[in-house]
């Protein structure tokens, strides 16, 4: 083995080699093939890749670039390919092509699945190396998708995150900095104003500004789903309570569609650091938390949907039929909806002019990449905003906190409090909300109020974080679910005086389970249902809870 890979002291786990006992363990599985010198056995692009474990010969690993092919890993004898696309159905990322003549087990994409589902230790080996493969592959931004952008422009910033929170490695170019930029622009025939454009390496296009929807077919994020056939569980949101459905719904055998807009974690998945959930005493990103789910979940067998948005539930019929805003239909016996909640967008009249281009609703590493050593606004004083305003003020000059009322809330966790007023680069302004926003393309100056002593003030400051208050996302579930006075889902026993004028008439003998909606076998759970407790622990444990209940509805007929 020879990857040009930089060593680590994790080199190890993620290019293991399996010893003749677990060869032999392996075999059973699979169907031993007599490969060539050059070779090729898979492609960029390729759905349904199989896994390769080398029994004598070796086999080449390269991704695809724009200056050319690199080359990645060579496997030798008691190694294996792969990485996490072979788990998560995606489409592959790299060229194998056999170097060296000989024998080859092959596992296909089903026959890897049963391996790994029941041998504790060589699942372990197998999805350990997967993720720290495509680890290596995200730090060095080698996959099978380039981005050529500007930091000026707010689709390069919507299309970056949408591959970075759904894992993916990539490539950037930026057109600014790039010296060869206007070689690149003239070898793919792009104009300036078709800025951002996403070379796709796996279908060989060249897109033009696309939406997270193109995207993801590039990628294979949303031809993994069968459409076809009754799902036992359909969970609307991948967020934490989505995941946390996902992981125990496949774990436990049922047939799982997990279908998410833009990408998992939802509100969590923004956080630069979740200091206070279980079994994390150092803290985990919610990206990184959200990233981990989504494979466990998938290494069950919980299938996801990514870039496609439920539009409609067909409420009048058994099993449930869901539409997907590209008109695709699904059909399912149960529901478990976890769309969560959207931060409130300021009452600012021209907002949305600088969204992407100063104004943010994520704090992660890329977003504070754009405001170093700069002076930013967090708008909020809920948790998300105490832990953007934390993590920002690690590398700008100062974080100025607006927020609307006289404290920071009740629910604020005291670390965070503590930090926050502790720090001498966070300043708190209470009472305090934007009046104003100003600039041309990019957000230039912003002018804030503050009520209680009637002052206004201008401030030449580029970057605004907006983190406050939380609405639900149901106006597609207002002909179908019982909601209360601010749009959020009700449940359980909260449905008790509202089932009697529920868009549709509760038709068992029996009340709404916990988590249920006013739809047998529905359920609500995390930021979206009402009463919610605004915690990535609370969501998990509903989102877990749920499919204790989905197995009961399913138990009903």
């Amino acid at each position: 083995m020879s990857p040009p890979i930089q060593a680590s002291d994790r080199q190890a786990e993620a290019f293991p080699v399996l010893n003749p006992a677990q060869i032999k363990r392996v075999q059973p599985y699979g169907k031993v093939r007599t490969v060539h010198a050059e070779e090729v056995l898979f492609e960029p692009g390729m759905l349904g890749m199989a896994c390769f474990v080398v029994l004598s010969g070796k086999l080449d690993i390269a991704v695809p670039s724009l200056s050319g092919e690199r080359s990645l890993v060579t496997y030798g004898p008691g190694q294996f390919s792969g990485e996490v696309v072979l788990i998560s159905g995606a489409r592959a990322l790299s060229r194998g092509r056999v170097a060296e003549s000989g024998e080859f087990l092959e596992l296909a994409p089903d026959a890897l699945r049963a391996l790994i589902a029941k041998d504790a230790e060589l699942s372990d080996i197998f999805m350990r190396a997967f993720i720290l493969r495509r680890v290596m592959l995200i730090s060095q931004g080698w996959g099978n998708v380039t981005v050529l952008g500007s930091q000026h422009s707010a689709d390069t910033l919507r299309l970056r995150e949408f591959l970075t929170r759904n894992g993916h490695p990539f490539g950037y170019v930026d057109l600014d900095r790039d010296k060869q930029s206007q070689e690149l622009l003239d070898r793919f025939g792009i104009k300036l104003e078709e800025i951002p454009v996403v070379i796709c390496s796996a279908t060989q296009a060249v897109l033009r500004n696309p939406t997270n929807q193109k995207l993801a077919e590039c990628l294979g994020l949303t031809s993994r789903v069968d459409t076809s056939r009754v799902y036992d569980v359909a969970i609307v949101g991948a967020g934490p309570a989505g995941l946390a459905a996902a992981v125990y719904a496949a774990s436990e055998g049922l047939d799982a569609v997990m279908i998410e807009t833009v990408f998992p974690g939802g509100q969590a998945g923004a956080s630069s650091k979740i200091e206070n959930y279980v079994g994390f005493p150092m803290g985990i990103s919610g990206q990184e938390l959200s990233s981990r789910a989504v494979v466990q979940a998938e290494k069950f067998g919980a299938q996801m949907m990514v870039g496609e948005k439920v539009v409609r539930i067909q409420c009048d019929q058994r099993p449930y039929r869901l539409t997907l805003e590209n008109g695709a239909l699904l059909d399912t016996k149960s529901i478990v909806i976890a769309t969560g909640a959207q931060y409130n967008k300021p009452k600012v009249e021209n907002l949305g002019h600088y969204e992407g281009q100063g104004v943010y609703y994520a704090a992660t590493f890329m977003e504070a990449q754009l405001c170093t050593g700069e002076e930013v606004i967090v708008v909020g004083g809920g948790n998300s905003a105490g832990q953007a305003a934390v993590f920002l003020a690690e590398t700008v000059r100062r974080v100025y906190m607006l927020v609307r009322g006289k404290q920071l809330s009740d629910t604020m966790s005291r670390y965070l409090i503590q930090r926050i007023v502790e720090n001498p680069a966070i300043e708190l302004h209470f009472q305090t909300e934007i009046a104003a926003l100003e600039g041309e393309s990019h957000l230039q100056r912003v002018t804030w109020v503050n009520r209680a002593a009637g002052e206004e003030s201008v401030h030449d400051i580029r970057h605004v974080f907006v983190m406050a208050g939380a609405s639900p996302r149901t106006e597609w579930l207002r002909e179908c679910l019982a909601l209360d006075e601010q749009g959020f889902i009700l449940t359980g026993r909260d449905l008790d005086s509202a089932l009697a004028t529920a868009p549709v008439k509760w038709p068992l003998s029996r009340p709404p389970q916990m988590l249920e909606t006013s739809l047998p076998a529905v359920f609500a759970v995390g930021d979206i249902r009402s009463g919610n407790v605004k915690r990535v622990a609370s969501a998990v444990g509903e989102g877990s809870i749920s499919i204790h209940l989905v197995h009961r509805a399913l138990a009903e007929g």
